[in-house]
């Protein structure tokens, strides 16, 4: 009885069936439709995306190409400074290889140059010192020595080379040796021996000044006497002049001390020229140091000159006084060697050929 009396709900519960499914329907394909929207959607801006990227990517590819390019050209560049660089260093390298063989070709000359200037110079330091030391055994010229010696020790000072200190030092030892020693200046002795020996000729003889001084005093003690009246008749002249050459004839003097010998020109001319000789021994007594002939030679110089010849005039006076300064010289005193000097060089040398 229940049933029939509720008809309508079961109608509408038919009816509202087949309408609900029509609703899901739609529903289902607005959704569809909205996916499909939103996957085109999706699909529009991904392909626009890919587009952009691959617009992109193109674009970094052709920088990356043309960075690329560039690259290469500078590294073609770099190849070619590299290769240029390599050449110039090798030319370099050939240059300084020339360089240093010719160096080394300039370095050997040189040293064989100075070798050489060396041998050349200890050579005629050693002459030098060679004739030194004859001069000191033969005739005993300090001066000279010492001159000798001063000149090598300044050359081997110009050089300025270490090596050469034994010899310098051997040097300055005979050049102090040789200071110490008296003082003689031999040349000017010699110099004043051969002004004397020029002077001889004009030396005036004694007995010459004398007689010439005795007829001076008879002419003036005639003058004062008073002159005899001139004869006035022929044979009162002619006998006067008789009796005057007459009394020039004979001539009687009284000699009063020493009078000096009267000579006649060949014997005074043989005077001087002995005594010329007399001092060129005494010169070449004085150059071989032989002290006793030199003096000897000058006291028999001094002696003739006061005994014949006018001791009173000036140049008898000169010539006396400079023999009497020649004669205090002291010619005798131990020769010196500078063998220590000579030695010295020819050690050195000997060294050096050695090496």
């Amino acid at each position: 009885m229940s049933e029939p009396a509720n008809p309508q709900p079961t109608l509408a519960a038919a009816g509202a069936g087949p309408a609900s499914g029509r609703q899901r329907l739609r529903l289902i394909a607005l959704g569809l439709a909205v996916l499909a929207a939103v996957v085109a959607a999706l699909w529009l801006d991904t392909r626009s995306r890919i587009g952009s990227t691959q617009e992109e990517l193109a674009r970094r590819l052709r920088d990356i190409e043309a960075e690329s390019r560039e690259a290469r050209a500078v590294a073609r560049q770099a190849q070619e400074g590299l290769r240029e660089a390599q050449a110039r260093l090798s030319a370099m390298e050939s240059r300084l290889a020339e360089s240093q063989a010719q160096h080394s070709a300039l370095e050997a000359l040189y040293q064989e140059l100075a070798r050489n200037r060396d041998e050349w110079q200890l050579a005629e330091i050693e002459q030098v010192l060679a004739i030194a030391q004859q001069q000191l055994l033969l005739s005993g010229n300090v001066r000279a020595a010492l001159l000798a010696l001063q000149l090598a020790e300044s050359r081997l000072s110009r050089s300025d080379r270490p090596q050469f200190l034994v010899v310098r030092r051997a040097l300055a030892r005979d050049i102090e040796r040789l200071k110490a020693l008296p003082t003689l200046d031999l040349p000017g002795m010699s110099l004043r021996l051969d002004g004397l020996i020029a002077s001889v000729d004009a030396l005036p003889l004694a007995y010459e000044e004398r007689t010439a001084e005795r007829g001076r005093g008879e002419a003036g003690a005639a003058a004062k006497a008073g002159k005899p009246a001139e004869p006035q008749g022929m044979a009162e002249r002619l006998g006067s002049e008789i009796w005057r050459e007459l009394r020039q004839l004979v001539v009687v003097r009284r000699v009063e001390g020493q009078e000096p010998p009267l000579l006649p020109p060949a014997q005074a001319y043989f005077l001087r020229e002995n005594l010329k000789l007399r001092l060129l021994n005494a010169r070449l007594s004085l150059l071989t140091r032989n002290e006793a002939g030199y003096r000897e030679d000058l006291r028999a110089a001094q002696g003739w000159i006061q005994r014949y010849f006018d001791a009173r005039s000036k140049a008898a006076q000169g010539a006396l006084a400079q023999l009497k300064q020649l004669s205090s010289a002291t010619l005798s005193f131990e020769a010196p060697t500078i063998s220590d000097s000579l030695d010295a060089v020819r050690g050195f040398k000997t060294a050096r050929q050695r090496k």
